[in-house]
């Protein structure tokens, strides 16, 4: 992957912003000059992060939004429009585990809000936003995914479901904008050392995992005006792009 791009005056929405990958992507986009408007329900997360950035000289838009609101998603993009006119950069990163238990034993409601937060908002997000990034003359979306995707490990059924579902849709979205400046990739972030990974592997070392902060600096080059790839997964722990499986 190339070094951190200028990203000066570009405008970059982050979900998920108030901790983890999410807290440190935001505070490396704007480091990188971008204005980060940063989505995420915890106030006081997004309130630290707000003084962080603005006390490393960078820019930020706080936006308190429960990712169930789906009407509030689509006012999102509408904001964002009329202040702005354009989005140049999403990372869409906001999600939750679940629980790690046999398919037959996940309870109704713990299924529901694990696809509500991780594919339904998700695909609210890319419409409300698409029509803004296709507004940028070098529109960049990250979409965040998962090796649960891949792997289908035994008690990670609604988690890994849900991976599977997002990146399906990041590849469509791809593929439906390929021919244009927009760029749309997947980022797995592997194993990190956020409270997620810690709720899905209580017994781990957490010394052992790589910090958010190392793992949101490798998001930065997929924002780049210079990057061409498109519809494909960047695996952050073996730096490289993978191609989707292509249908026979």
């Amino acid at each position: 992957m190339s070094p951190a791009p200028d990203l000066s005056g570009r405008i970059a929405l982050v979900t998920g912003a108030s901790r983890g990958i999410g807290y440190f992507t935001a505070k490396h986009l704007a480091a990188a000059g971008a204005h980060v408007i940063a989505v995420a329900r915890t106030v006081g997360g997004l309130e630290e992060l707000d003084d962080e950035i603005k006390a490393a000289g960078g820019q930020t838009t706080l936006v308190p939004l429960d990712l169930a609101d789906m009407p509030g998603i689509d006012r999102l993009g509408g904001a964002i429009h009329e202040r702005w006119g354009k989005l140049d950069i999403l990372v869409a990163n906001a999600g939750v585990l679940g629980t790690i238990s046999p398919i037959g034993h996940v309870e109704a409601k713990t299924f529901d809000k694990v696809m509500t937060i991780n594919v339904t908002s998700t695909w609210r997000l890319i419409r409300s936003v698409d029509p803004l990034l296709r507004l940028s003359d070098a529109g960049r979306a990250i979409v965040l995914s998962s090796n649960a995707a891949h792997t289908a490990r035994a008690f990670w059924g609604p988690y890994a479901a849900s991976k599977a579902a997002v990146e399906t849709l990041t590849r469509s979205w791809a593929d439906e904008t390929k021919n244009m400046p927009l760029r749309v990739n997947a980022f797995d972030p592997g194993r990190t050392r956020t409270a997620m990974r810690a709720q899905a592997v209580p017994g781990e070392d957490p010394m052992t995992l790589p910090h958010p902060s190392e793992v949101a600096a490798k998001i930065l080059p997929l924002a780049s005006p210079g990057l061409t790839e498109t519809g494909l997964i960047y695996q952050a722990q073996n730096d490289r792009f993978v191609a989707y499986q292509q249908p026979a």
